[in-house]
């Protein structure tokens, strides 16, 4: 699971079938990187639980955890939503920042 901040909403006016439905959104990775926070490129993940712009997240890219929460692997999903961070917590004796 990675950590991540939803930065956007993709909108399609033609998708494929089984992604119908389904919301888009644009997420941006975060990593401690050489004791610093950093953001890293913007992604597309589905998200199944109603995350929304600003919302901190954990997600998966790994498309066999994908199918398993689908329940199929039909749709062109690589990177999912899976939970919204409430509190995040970082001990900076343990980062050194």
């Amino acid at each position: 699971m990675i950590l991540a901040k939803v930065t956007g909403n993709i909108v399609s006016t033609h998708k494929n079938e089984y992604l119908l439905g389904q919301k888009l959104l644009i997420v941006k990775p975060i990593a401690i990187d050489k004791n610093i926070l950093t953001i890293t490129k913007e992604e597309i993940a589905i998200d199944l639980i109603d995350s929304g712009i600003g919302d901190i997240v954990l997600i998966v890219k790994e498309g066999a955890a994908v199918e398993q929460i689908l329940g199929h692997s039909n749709s062109p999903v690589n990177t999912m939503i899976v939970a919204i961070v409430d509190d995040l917590e970082i001990n900076e004796s343990e980062v050194g920042i």
